[in-house]
């Protein structure tokens, strides 16, 4: 009985083990962006669950094998995920293409553009007022180192951003009343009061500034703190940062896409 007892407690451990390897292995499964200029082994995020289970869903399909970086940035990002870009001709505008879908957006504050995080590209707010990501398209942020300065103006445009917002919510919302009341619209009254409203609310909500753990990062690795909140982020390089930078110096024409097409194949390690 004591023999059965030990082999039990000993199978149960080894039981709990291979749980826990099991779940580490999920938690940390990694992936391969390779091109012609070295290879990208990058991780996805458990904090945004819809993008990693459409993304590993895209992997496992193929979905981005021979697609191209079709929009290249020399500072900024590279990009790609647009099945329209296989084998599509030099002269061909792309950026249009996708799965049929979009995906909800999620922002995670602790998340954020630093040079190597992987983000969902998106139609603009206009026509997407929920930023919802599209189904394939991902940009890869390099961004740059910046200063103090740089902070300061990216705060400001932020703001100046969401005070805009608030000015066309208040106009927005008289036009309506005018409307359902059957009064005139008249754009002297309405538009000094939208700013004045938009004014105190802003006030209240307070200025943003960017937080000191971000500003850090900003500081000394870079990135792209303007699109923070903005575009959904749901993974990161962990190695390969350099490659970011060789894809990212490619020559390239009007449309941002580079003349020599820089093929992808990701693929689980």
């Amino acid at each position: 009985m004591k023999k059965l007892i030990g082999l039990n407690i000993v199978f149960a451990f080894i039981l709990f083990s291979c749980h826990i390897k099991t779940e580490k292995e999920n938690k940390d499964q990694l992936y391969k962006i390779e091109t012609e200029y070295g290879d990208m082994v990058f991780k996805l995020y458990d904090a945004t669950p819809l993008h990693k289970v459409n993304f590993t869903q895209l992997i496992e399909q193929g979905y981005f094998d021979d697609l191209l970086f079709h929009r290249v940035i020399n500072g900024f990002m590279i990009q790609g995920g647009d099945p329209d870009s296989r084998n599509a001709e030099p002269s061909k505008i792309l950026g249009e293409g996708g799965p049929g879908y979009t995906i909800p957006a999620e922002f995670v504050d602790t998340i954020f553009h630093k040079k190597g995080v992987l983000a969902a590209a998106r139609e603009g707010d206009q026509t997407n007022p929920e930023m919802r990501s599209a189904g394939s398209q991902f940009y890869i942020v390099q961004g740059k180192v910046l200063t103090d300065e740089d902070i300061k103006k990216v705060e400001d445009r932020i703001n100046a951003s969401k005070l805009n917002k608030l000015v066309t919510k208040f106009i927005d919302e008289a036009k309506n009343e005018a409307y359902n009341t059957g009064g005139n619209i008249d754009y002297q009254i309405i538009l000094p009061e939208a700013r004045k409203k938009a004014k105190e609310e802003f006030k209240q909500g307070g200025y943003y500034k960017i937080p000191d753990f971000k500003r850090k990062i900003y500081q000394t690795i870079g990135g792209t703190p303007h699109l923070d909140n903005a575009y959904t982020v749901f993974g990161e390089i962990i190695d390969g940062l350099d490659v970011i930078d060789k894809i990212a110096a490619a020559e390239t024409d009007k449309n941002d896409r580079p003349l020599k097409d820089i093929k992808m194949h990701i693929k689980k390690i």
